[in-house]
């Protein structure tokens, strides 16, 4: 897989075969998964009709993992995703669940920070092996990213300070909950 900035284009075919463009060869939905796993940005375009089927795909590999009892979204949530569809609270969702991903992101990457950095812990035995460890569990919660780094260098910015993040969380969440009612 080349490094690169731009999205790997993946080409589906009147068959429903979806096809690499970069190493020209004929992939699954397990190697997509991989490649975003990666941190490499994945689009899937219809070859016939140019229409972008990313979301599809996306939303499939989802589904294809919690099916296998690899759940990720309670019932709750999903319930609730459910629901969002067809109420006002639609348009706050997708904005709540990208602040609450950026907040986990945030807090892995400061505690993978203290990790390396001011800790006293440093010099007792075995540290280093207890930190691999530790990145080992961030990259697999992760999928592989490293925490707090962005894919994209223009959308970095500095850290909002922990209690204004949680003030906005607090406040979108009641958005939610008055739409809800």
């Amino acid at each position: 897989m080349a490094a690169t900035d731009k999205p790997l284009l993946i080409k589906r075919y009147a068959s429903r075969r979806l096809y690499n463009t970069e190493t020209s060869d004929y992939v699954t939905l397990e190697d997509i998964a991989t490649f975003i796993r990666a941190g490499r940005e994945v689009q899937i375009v219809d070859l016939k009709s140019g229409d972008d089927l990313t979301r599809q795909y996306l939303l499939q590999i989802i589904a294809e993992h919690e099916s296998r009892g690899e759940s990720v979204l309670g019932v709750d949530l999903l319930t609730d995703l459910v629901r969002s569809y067809t109420s006002q609270a639609a348009s706050v969702v997708p904005q709540f669940l990208t602040a609450s991903f950026e907040m986990l992101r945030d807090g892995q990457s400061k505690a993978m920070e203290n990790m390396t950095k001011t800790n006293p812990l440093l010099k007792m035995p075995g540290y280093d092996a207890m930190r691999s460890q530790q990145e080992a569990f961030f990259k697999a919660m992760t999928g592989g990213l490293i925490p707090g780094v962005s894919r994209d260098p223009s959308a970095q910015k500095p850290a909002d300070d922990l209690d204004t993040i949680k003030a906005q969380l607090a406040e979108m969440q009641e958005k939610l909950s008055k739409l809800s009612k």
